[in-house]
């Protein structure tokens, strides 16, 4: 088991701060642009096709700079890859905000998410560092709290920068907020704690998608979240469409989602402690299987009430909650000590999850309710059968090689 690095509450508090600020920065290069992608086309030329690729780059990018970061983080010192990652995701950002055209800004936002994915591969083994194998969880819980309100908070402010501005300010907004970081990150850093390097000739990516512990719950994570996320990507089309619930609808369902997610992911630590980490991860990804479950049934039975799907939803999220915390610190200690790959397949999985499971329940949204839950569904429980077929860990592993840098 991996003890805490023993620093002061204020030094383990202002690192926390700064990983948190990093993580959020990568968020809010998606949610804080996107209320301006409609006027995009008008002020650039071209498609509304080609105005969803500005979003669409961003995530590609992002995939792929996952795996490099997390192949650079096991050579390099992470504490000076975060402030470069986050100087070049600004310089990147304000690049976009003078581009001349629709196909210049899809090109620089594919650069934008490659180079900006740092926060996200490092974070996890940052906190583990800082609150070792016993904290972490509640750590993440509190983590996981900030980047659930990131995705619904941002847009709001997105949408006051597109009035103020129009649609360059929010990529300004976001570029110059990550180079401040970077100084800070140069600056500060140092209150970072030193990442232990992982074990000599440990296999990097092959290795760990070979090992089907590290697979049982690095998947089920991926898919646990991947679930939720195609029930949110498509139900705002499905409640404004075949429902005609309008918008206030899934504004509710997204308040409530996250309300739920955080409350969650806040007891998760406290539900390890009582009942075990694997009963915790079972239990909360069982709950969302089970919430999916009503949710589908009610669909097929002609079910269109708000508030049954809302509350139904809500379950859901507490479920992702309970486990979502615990599952990542499962996956990070069965990573054994490779924690920069680790993180980098987790947070990869789950972006797969959500893309893959969208775009199979894309040609049916017309359809209505039932054939979107039935894919978020057919998700949930991928998760758990590899909770049930994978193996688990047999036990802790010994700590680490001393930290290097």
């Amino acid at each position: 088991m991996r003890p805490p690095t023993p620093l002061s509450r204020l030094h383990r508090r202002t690192a926390f701060a700064l990983v948190v600020s990093g993580t959020a920065l990568g968020i809010a290069g998606t949610d804080l642009v996107l209320p301006a992608v409609p006027s995009l086309p008008a002020a650039l030329g071209g498609s509304a096709q080609t105005a969803q690729y500005v979003l669409a780059a961003y995530v590609l990018g992002t995939s792929l700079g996952l795996l490099a970061f997390g192949a650079l983080g096991a050579r390099y010192k992470r504490r000076l890859l975060l402030a470069v990652s986050l100087a070049l995701f600004g310089t990147v950002s304000i690049a976009s905000a003078l581009a001349p055209n629709l196909g210049a800004l899809v090109a620089l936002r594919f650069l934008q998410g490659a180079l900006g994915a740092a926060p996200a591969v490092f974070a996890p083994g940052f906190i583990r560092s800082l609150y070792g194998d016993e904290g972490m969880v509640a750590a993440m819980g509190r983590l996981g709290s900030v980047e659930a309100l990131a995705p619904a908070l941002a847009p709001l402010g997105g949408a006051a920068l597109l009035a103020l501005g129009g649609w360059q300010l929010s990529f300004l907004v976001v570029g110059a907020l990550a180079l401040a970081m970077a100084g800070v990150m140069l600056l500060f850093g140092s209150v970072l704690p030193a990442s232990a390097p992982p074990p000599a000739g440990s296999g990097g990516y092959r290795r760990l998608l070979g090992d089907p512990v590290f697979l049982r719950y690095a998947g089920s994570q991926a898919l646990s979240l991947g679930a939720l996320l195609v029930f949110v990507f498509g139900a705002p089309a499905v409640f404004a469409g075949p429902l005609g619930l309008g918008v206030s609808a899934f504004v509710t369902l997204q308040i409530a989602g996250v309300a739920c997610f955080i409350a969650g992911a806040n007891v998760s630590g406290r539900a390890t402690k009582a009942f075990g980490t694997e009963r915790t991860i079972l239990g909360g990804t069982a709950l969302q299987a089970a919430a999916f479950a009503c949710l589908l049934a009610y669909a097929l039975g002609g079910g269109t009430s708000p508030v049954v799907v809302i509350g139904l939803f809500l379950f859901v999220n507490l479920g992702f909650g309970l486990r979502g915390p615990a599952g990542f610190h499962r996956a990070m200690v069965a990573a054994g000590g490779d924690d920069a790959r680790g993180a980098a397949l987790v947070v990869l999985g789950l972006l797969g999850a959500g893309a893959v499971g969208t775009a199979i329940a894309a040609p049916f949204i017309e359809d209505g309710l039932a054939p979107l839950v039935a894919v978020a569904f057919a998700t949930i429980l991928g998760a758990v059968l590899l909770l049930v077929l994978l193996p688990k860990l047999a036990e802790e592993p010994s700590a680490p090689a001393p930290a290097t840098g």
